[in-house]
């Protein structure tokens, strides 16, 4: 017998009556309504031209325990290794049959830190491209790490270490984690500085990680009174332009300074983000809620199918016949009107519970309140 069920959520506003149907779906919330503390300048804004770049090279590693590539259907994997092997003066023969399972070609990645210096090392992670079953207990080669603008910036080698591990035997098959990638701490060094004009013309531009006028007027004001007015001024609600010292070490120490300055940051706008992919729902401290009513019920349809079969008499030379019989049955929860009204994000999370709606009800009820206008806040779907 099989059993299906759908569920649709009648949701009542004064004046205005949806139907919705949901999926199994999943509620998040931040229910912590606290006031907005002091930040640190460094924590709200960075200095441009101080950026991570990052870094990828093709490479091969070797070693492998025959969970290599299959070099029939990855012929990039041979290509890799007779360039490299005719570097190292071996010079194999063209038309060679190479059956190899102990190498796989792979791509490299790493982030170079900002102002990273020759000689300083970075992690690198190193992540299969071919069908490699394990990279585990492999050794990467000397890979060039290039930058954006085709440059050599660093050079990868060393042991990968993959947190996966698995077995297989006779058609069965064992995993724990991802076995397709691994990462090497400290696998590579630093070659090439990236030039970074820090100071230039004895100045230097701040800009924040999120466009807010109010929180970049706070932090020109603080600046200016610390260090003295025209210190700093701004150049959009993102962009301040701030002078520093003209010698590299009271630059430095005028940076660490005003990187401490404290600030309390603008309350940001009030917003509501729903994940249609999972279903969650996160709103900020900043949502409230008009007062309004609501109505909510569940109506549940019930659709249960099963065999009917029909068996002829003995001799009677007739078939066998199956067929389907379906019976259908409703149940529909009765849903009384709920006064709700919220003035922060505990009382909005209080008064929504207080309707008594599964954690997937709550977001089609969040989304016909915004349309009845009773939600002050952006809902924003990612």
């Amino acid at each position: 017998m099989s059993r299906d069920t759908i569920r649709l959520i009648p949701l009542i506003i004064p004046g205005l009556t949806y139907r919705f149907f949901l999926s199994s779906l999943w509620l998040a919330w931040c229910v912590t309504a606290t006031p907005a503390l002091a930040e640190r300048i460094k924590d709200l804004a960075s200095i441009q031209g101080v950026r991570t770049n990052q870094l990828i090279g093709y490479g091969l590693v070797v070693g492998l325990d025959g969970t290599g590539d299959q070099t029939v259907q990855t012929p990039f994997t041979i290509q890799s290794l007779t360039s490299m092997l005719t570097q190292l003066g071996i010079n194999v023969p063209p038309g060679t049959n190479m059956r190899l399972r102990n190498v796989a070609a792979v791509m490299v990645t790493a982030a170079l830190p900002p102002l990273a210096q020759p000689g300083q090392v970075i992690d690198v992670t190193v992540s299969s491209m071919g069908n490699a079953r394990s990279l585990r207990g492999g050794t990467l080669l000397m890979t060039p790490l290039k930058g954006a603008d085709g440059q050599v910036y660093g050079m990868a080698q060393g042991n990968l270490l993959v947190g996966g591990i698995g077995a297989a035997a006779s058609g069965s098959k064992v995993q724990v984690n991802h076995l397709s990638a691994g990462r090497i701490t400290g696998g590579a060094t630093v070659e090439r500085a990236v030039p970074v004009a820090l100071g230039l013309d004895d100045t230097i531009r701040l800009e924040l990680n999120t466009t807010d006028f109010s929180t970049t007027k706070r932090i020109v004001d603080a600046i200016n009174e610390r260090f003295g007015p025209g210190t700093a001024f701004a150049l959009d609600g993102r962009a301040i332009q701030v002078r520093t010292p003209g010698g590299s070490d009271a630059r430095v120490g005028f940076l660490a300074d005003m990187e401490s300055l404290n600030i309390t940051p603008a309350q940001t706008s009030a917003k509501v983000i729903v994940n249609s992919r999972t279903g969650s729902v996160v709103m900020n401290q900043a949502a409230t809620v008009d007062q309004c009513a609501i109505a909510h019920g569940n109506l549940t349809v019930v659709i249960s199918t099963e065999p009917i079969i029909s068996q002829p008499g003995p001799f009677s030379g007739g078939q066998t016949v199956q067929a389907q019989r379906s019976t259908i049955e409703i149940k529909q929860e009765s849903g009384l009107l709920t006064m709700v009204e919220g003035a922060s994000l505990a009382d909005v999370v209080k008064a929504l519970n207080a309707i008594g709606a599964t954690p997937q009800d709550l977001l089609a009820i969040l989304q016909a309140m915004k349309a009845a206008g009773a939600l002050r806040a952006d809902l924003e779907i990612i």
